[in-house]
């Protein structure tokens, strides 16, 4: 199996007594690293449908004869030649579980054995020789770089010592503050602490306070300690907002008479309805040949951004504006972002625009790129554009009725085309003046939202394709590209197996466009149906993750050749680097610095992720904020992930996930299965598996650690698979455990 793309076929078969020596070959040439199963079969140009299991066959194989180790589940590396002594990245934990990560392999290390390294410090370590049967342990020798690190917690200030109760999943021991240190904090804060000093003969390490975010519980104490937890921010610097400030909006008679003017062309704005910073507009009018001129306009920022003036700095640290459940943290400041950059209604902007002329049938005809001035006549919510799409009636109903038929046929033609379709619903709180979630709604996209969506994706595929798609023989210059990589054929060969369980064929094998029809639908097919969520949820999983990169792979998710974020220069920093590099190509500058360029989209991506992260963990709270409340209820819901510990339950009536854990299946013993995705017991044979419906009761929601447990009251989606009710000392031990929990103070380790 395997997938292919467009333009690539498959190499020829390769017999099986030859793909041992090129596997083995492989791996002692790379000895350094480890790889899945794709990547060694890509590179001994093993990709024939029909190599793959002998590919997994021969690797596993290799590993039960000890000639190659399997580092981690489905990574394979040659058996390493180390020394005694190496040098690798520290792993902590809060369970205990520390190790030393060492060519992608992590080595146990024992707490006494850690010299008190954290999470992220660069040590040396002296690695002990296997013995049969056991891992092999490492023990720290020397720290070589600490990594710059600070701990949220809440602190308890007794007489004579304080201490930060630390809520960090890196760090088991709480930190000894001393009274001195503390910048004013009381008990019952949440505070952010860094560590000063942990000498080998305490259990504690000592600290000092860096900032205090208000009181434990408080709505913005919590979303300041979330967005720290990730090394966000959670201000702004007074500095760079003076700055921003003392910048003035500087449109100029000389300015407008060098850019392309469409203040005269009918331009608005459609955006939620609790927008500020409006960084897109559309424009359109018809031409004197009956075809219609659409412009996608875009905040010109880096027009009053200039590079690596202050400003610059703190945008390219940031990288993204961070979306939490109530607010938004940008990445640049408030004069800019909702103020001189922001598209709002009857003020003339300055903007970077992308110019279509398009048939009645939504095929580009012609294109340009360039700066414009425009001035919007209306700002629209989606709800609004949305009531003038279905009543055909409203301000500027045409134009907006227009566009609405022309970015319908541009969707219709992308999935024709191959791209992919995933529309779940999001979940999004009502908030009430102190934070606090009082009710639960679903955000989902609709023909208003979708109507962006095209016109935004039309200018990012156009803008990447300016620069990237060169005449043969040329070379491209170095580009800033949004990517998406092919699935995991693995993955893809799982959700193909499992969706032939309930009758759907999924294809697992071809060109992209003809394994993305297929989960399209699968998708709409399965609408409405038992297994809808566990064949939904694996569709997703089995997909690569995008980033911003300056090698151009393609995108798989959208089927498209050339990809690029140009249409959000407000609160992406990717969007101003791809600005700058149309505005310096356009002058005639030669190619960019490829690899400062690489950095800085790597820096991007990973700020993108610790973002998104930050915002689930705000969901998170959130929902166990909601949840509180409702101890003792019963819900209805369908399990949406299964591990080793138990498996979690999304509720259907709020879309909030929780645990149910294996602990509290007292009728059996149970095993976890990671390929099928389900929990098998070992007695009677019940069996939860992702996508069954069951029944849970609300029985504990822990806010500090985000987490929502539940107990499984009935296994409705599943009637042949009777449940044993939960014996009641096992409840009444539960109930004893979380008493306790509450009541208890938590002491301080620390040897005399």
């Amino acid at each position: 199996m395997g997938l292919k793309d467009n333009k690539k076929g498959v190499s020829p078969k390769i017999k099986k007594k030859d793909l041992e020596r090129l596997i083995l070959n492989f791996l002692e040439k790379e000895n350094r690293q480890s790889f899945n199963y794709k990547q060694v079969a890509f590179a001994i140009n093993a990709t024939h449908p029909a190599n793959r299991m002998d590919v997994i066959n021969i690797l596993d194989a290799l590993t039960a004869a000890e000639l190659i180790q399997e580092v981690g589940i489905g990574k394979y590396k040659a058996i390493s030649n180390r020394g005694t002594q190496n040098e690798g990245e520290f792993v902590r934990r809060s369970n205990g579980k520390n190790g030393v990560m060492i060519d992608d392999e992590l080595i146990l290390v024992a707490e006494r054995n850690s010299k008190h390294a954290l999470n992220g410090d660069k040590v040396r370590v002296e690695i002990s020789a296997n013995r049969k049967g056991q891992e092999p342990e490492a023990k720290v020798i020397e720290i070589l770089e600490p990594k710059e690190q600070v701990f949220i917690g809440t602190l308890n200030v007794e007489k004579n010592y304080a201490s930060l109760i630390t809520d960090s999943k890196f760090l088991a021991a709480d930190i000894i503050i001393p009274r001195s240190k503390l910048k004013g904090g009381k008990t019952g804060d949440k505070a952010i602490a860094r560590i000063t000093e942990w000498r080998d003969d305490q259990m504690n390490p000592k600290g000092e306070v860096v900032d205090i975010l208000g009181k434990k519980g408080e709505n913005n104490a919590e979303m300041h300690a979330i967005l720290a937890e990730f090394g966000l921010p959670y201000k702004y610097p007074s500095n760079v907002e003076k700055a921003a400030n003392q910048i003035d909006a500087g449109i100029t008679r000389e300015e407008i008479a060098r850019r392309e003017d469409f203040r005269n062309v009918t331009t608005f704005t459609i955006d939620p309805r609790d927008a500020k910073d409006f960084d897109d507009a559309l424009s359109i009018r018809k031409l004197k040949n009956g075809n219609w001129e659409v412009g996608v306009h875009i905040a010109d920022v880096t027009y009053y951004v200039t590079p690596n003036s202050i400003i610059d700095r703190e945008a390219k640290e940031r990288a993204t504006s961070v979306y939490l459940v109530d607010r938004t943290i940008p990445m640049l400041p408030e004069h800019l972002s909702n103020g001189i950059c922001s598209l709002r209604p009857h003020e003339e902007k300055l903007t970077y625009s992308a110019i279509f002329e398009m048939d009645d049938r939504a095929n580009v005809l012609k294109s340009r790129i360039g700066r414009t001035v425009i001035k919007s006549d209306r700002r629209f919510t989606y709800e609004e554009a949305q009531e003038i799409i279905e009543t055909g009636e409203g301000d500027f109903k045409e134009e907006i009725l227009t566009l609405d038929k022309l970015a319908k046929e541009l969707r219709r033609r992308r999935y024709e085309n191959g791209a992919l379709e995933f529309d779940r619903a999001e979940v999004r709180f009502d908030i009430d003046k102190d934070g606090k979630p009082v009710s639960v709604f679903f955000k989902e996209s609709k023909d208003a939202n979708k109507l962006i969506e095209e016109f935004m994706l039309l200018a990012n595929i156009t803008v990447a394709e300016s620069i990237g798609k060169v005449p043969k023989g040329k070379k491209a210059k170095t580009f800033v590209y949004r990517v998406h990589d092919n699935p995991d054929p693995e993955k893809i060969s799982n959700l193909s197996q499992i969706a032939a369980r309930f009758g759907f064929k999924v294809k697992a094998d071809g060109t992209a466009k003809e394994v993305n029809r297929g989960i399209n639908k699968l998708l709409k097919d399965v609408k409405g149906r038992g297994e809808e969520n566990m064949l939904s949820i694996l569709a997703i999983r089995s997909m690569a993750k995008a980033l911003y990169t300056t090698e151009n792979v393609g995108h798989y998710g959208l089927a498209v050749d050339y990809y690029t974020h140009f249409t959000s220069p407000i609160r992406r920093y990717p969007d101003m680097m791809v600005h700058r590099l149309l505005t310096k190509y356009a002058e005639g500058s030669r190619s960019v610095d490829k690899m400062k360029m690489e950095e800085q989209c790597k820096h991007s991506s990973d700020m993108e992720q610790l973002a998104a992260n930050a915002e689930r963990a705000s969901i998170r709270y959130k929902q166990v904020e909601f949840m509180q409340d409702r101890l003792g209820e019963i819900y209805d819901g369908v399990i949406s992930g299964v591990t080793e510990w138990g498996f979690y339950v999304e509720l259907d009536d709020n879309l909030c996930e929780g645990l149910v854990p294996v602990r509290d299946l007292a009728d059996d013993y149970y095993d976890f299965d990671e390929k099928n995705f389900c929990l098998t017991g070992r007695k009677y044979h019940h069996k939860y598996t992702l996508g069954d419906q069951v029944k849970v009761q609300v029985a504990r929601a822990d806010l500090e650690k985000k987490q929502l447990d539940f107990a499984l009251v009935s296994d409705e989606g599943n009637p042949n698979k009777p449940l044993k009710e939960i014996k009641t000392e096992k409840k009444t031990e539960s109930k004893k455990k979380v008493s306790q929990s509450k009541g208890s103070k938590r002491k301080i380790k620390q040897k005399n």
